[in-house]
């Protein structure tokens, strides 16, 4: 094994859930999570963090998808430190294992920076969430001021190599409108006490239309 598959597969995980464990982003996650009902399935599940924000009392199945086999071990930890019945397997968001129409609930957070292909991974939430269903999201991505989007522009090419593939310039509201999904935006902010060029974040609710 190379040092960077050993980065990749065991340190970029650790990096994420420190990283993505702040208070601005906690915060954030329990806003949004709770909302979850249904038959519900997480993207990027990985790392466990907002396994601690579900309502059990509303929700009738959990399954996740993460591709990372250590931010695996974390949520399957979490999973069973919370004592509730779970699906959790690795996978990518480009071709999510579950048949059509599945689930009333899909979370994604922090996790739309980092997929390969962010089309076809909003294309793959939809599949799979029923009429009418619901993507609950928190995520991070472009700013709208103009000197910070530049300064993203620099740093992305070294972030991603550190940051297991995070983007900072991707849309996050309108990219999910244009995945089919009629966006109810619930909040938009720079993260305090955090670098502007990585601290845009966006959360709401969006609806699988049509």
């Amino acid at each position: 094994m190379g040092f960077a598959q050993w980065y990749d597969d065991h340190v970029v995980p650790r990096l994420i859930r420190c990283a993505c464990s702040g208070p601005a982003i906690m915060a954030l996650r329990e806003k949004v999570v709770p909302l979850a009902s249904g038959a519900v399935f997480e993207l990027g599940c990985g790392g466990g963090l907002n396994q601690r924000f579900y309502d059990a009392s509303r929700i009738t199945s959990y399954a996740g998808l993460d591709p990372s086999g250590k931010g695996l071990e974390f949520a399957r930890s979490e999973a069973g430190r919370k004592g509730w019945a779970h699906d959790i397997r690795e996978g990518v968001g480009e071709a999510i294992p579950f048949a059509d129409n599945s689930f009333d609930s899909v979370v994604c957070t922090f996790t739309l920076c980092s997929v390969h292909d962010p089309v076809q991974t909003l294309h793959e939430m939809r599949r799979v969430l029923k009429p009418g269903g619901r993507l609950l999201f928190a995520e991070h991505g472009a700013a709208p001021d103009p000197g910070v989007r530049r300064w993203q522009e620099r740093i992305e090419p070294v972030w991603k190599r550190l940051a297991g593939g995070c983007h900072l310039t991707r849309p996050v509201s309108g990219s999910i409108q244009q995945g089919g999904f009629a966006v109810e935006p619930f909040g938009a902010r720079y993260a305090p006490k955090t670098p502007r060029f990585a601290g845009w974040m966006e959360w709401g609710e969006a609806t699988k239309a049509g």
